[in-house]
């Protein structure tokens, strides 16, 4: 006679964890839908950018965010290409880590290091390029 499997019990935690995330990045697309970035000030300001006067690699994601959520695709690749492209393959490997995950709920959420060292290499050149005359189109 076989045993049957063992059923292990949901996290509670992780699940009030996820809907609190889930919730609260609700509230903050919600209120950069409603009120545009570019006109309210009440958005964070960039400390590099009013210290220096040069665009980091996150200038212009508010104001990205605020067109995406607008459907104006062009208009947030001009103001961070960066973002854009980033959240687009955030949400790619998000979509791939939950199908991995509802298959095998033992699945653990991993980042090889070299691909953080790679983002954070391609984010300092990109801070630079924009900053560039040459590259003026990559500033918002």
């Amino acid at each position: 006679m076989q045993t049957p499997p063992k059923i292990s019990p949901t996290n509670p935690s992780a699940i009030f964890t996820g809907a609190l995330l889930g919730l609260a990045l609700l509230g903050i697309a919600a209120v950069t839908f409603f009120f545009n970035p570019a006109r309210h000030g009440f958005f964070p300001i960039c400390l590099f950018h009013q210290l220096t006067g040069l665009n980091c690699p996150g200038c212009g994601a508010t104001r990205a965010t605020h067109a995406l959520l607008h459907g104006q695709f062009l208009r947030a690749l001009h103001d961070n290409a960066l973002f854009v492209v980033a959240l687009a393959l955030a949400a790619i490997w998000g979509i791939c880590f939950a199908i991995r995950k509802i298959k095998n709920p033992k699945v653990r959420l991993n980042f090889p290091p070299n691909f953080l060292w790679a983002f954070l290499v391609l984010a300092l050149v990109f801070g630079v390029l924009r900053n560039l005359p040459a590259f003026s189109f990559l500033s918002p």
